[in-house]
């Protein structure tokens, strides 16, 4: 008892020291779990993305499943939008159909929580940033966290207007997930990595997404410049569609972000062709013994 008190006294004495010394609890990153989970088994991360909704919502959730139990460790959620300016054909065509046929964004999170609960990677949501302004970034928050969700990739928002954002993100434990590209300056390639928090998502070509022969040789040095800026996870997306371009991505990120092709398997194949092609291009995210790609 006597030490107890005399700790209350002293921390009375000395307040301001005292309150400089708590520590903030640590944010637990399910974004960084996956990929750093991938690292140690010797493999690049296989970040794979799908539409919600689309063909339905009850295939967009099959699909996401097939997804993450054939090799996927993070899986993106893409909402459907009326202007999507980062979209593809592909992409765009299944996004269309999905509100054509009424979509709410209520949805989502209903197929985020169905989807955590049957596999194993992290579920996170790509989305334009009106869709959470709309509802309210404190009220998105909560409904994905609560929902199981590991956080949000918005590829429309700087981080210069991203304040609400931070501290959502922050009060629910979410990942948050910029976008750098080859035009990016230095300095705004510093301000991504610092404020990004899962990993940054490394853009590799400019334009819009779309499955391609060949990765674009920027995304070596898009990946270089997010390290060199401190960045620990760095995932390469846009224009990858088979394993030979994981296993080439390997070599220098951490992470392969895979989307037009798994969602034209899904369009011509269903789920079953999802779970297929993810199974195939999963083989490319494993390293060889000497820990290349």
């Amino acid at each position: 008892m006597t030490e107890q008190n005399t700790g209350q006294e002293t921390g009375q004495e000395s307040g301001q020291n005292t309150e400089q010394q708590v520590e903030t609890p640590a944010i637990r990153s399910l974004t960084s779990e996956s990929i750093e989970a991938a690292r140690d088994a010797g493999r690049t991360a296989f970040i794979g993305y799908l539409p919600a909704g689309f063909p339905t919502v009850e295939d967009s959730i099959e699909a996401a499943v097939a997804l993450g139990n054939n090799g996927a460790d993070v899986i993106e959620i893409g909402i459907p939008y009326s202007d999507p300016v980062m979209d593809g054909p592909v992409i765009q065509a299944a996004t269309s159909q999905v509100l054509a046929d009424g979509f709410r964004i209520d949805a989502v999170f209903d197929i985020i929580r169905a989807v955590t609960q049957r596999t194993d990677a992290a579920v996170v949501v790509m989305t334009y940033w009106n869709i959470v302004d709309r509802m309210g970034v404190e009220t998105f928050a909560r409904r994905l966290a609560e929902a199981g969700g590991a956080g949000i990739v918005t590829p429309d928002l700087v981080p210069e207007e991203a304040g609400a954002w931070f501290e959502a993100s922050d009060r629910y434990g979410l990942d948050r997930i910029f976008l750098t590209a080859p035009s990016s300056t230095d300095e705004r390639v510093k301000l991504i990595t610092e404020s990004s928090r899962g990993f940054v998502y490394g853009v590799s070509v400019m334009g819009v997404t779309g499955a391609r022969s060949e990765v674009s040789t920027a995304a070596e040095n898009v990946v270089a410049r997010a390290h060199a800026a401190g960045a620990p996870r760095v995932a390469v997306g846009l224009g990858i569609s088979k394993p030979e371009h994981i296993r080439e991505i390997g070599a220098y990120a951490d992470g392969a972000i895979v989307g037009t092709a798994l969602v034209a398997a899904l369009r011509d194949g269903g789920p079953a062709a999802v779970g297929t092609l993810a199974a195939e291009l999963a083989t490319g995210a494993v390293k060889n013994s000497r820990g290349d790609a």
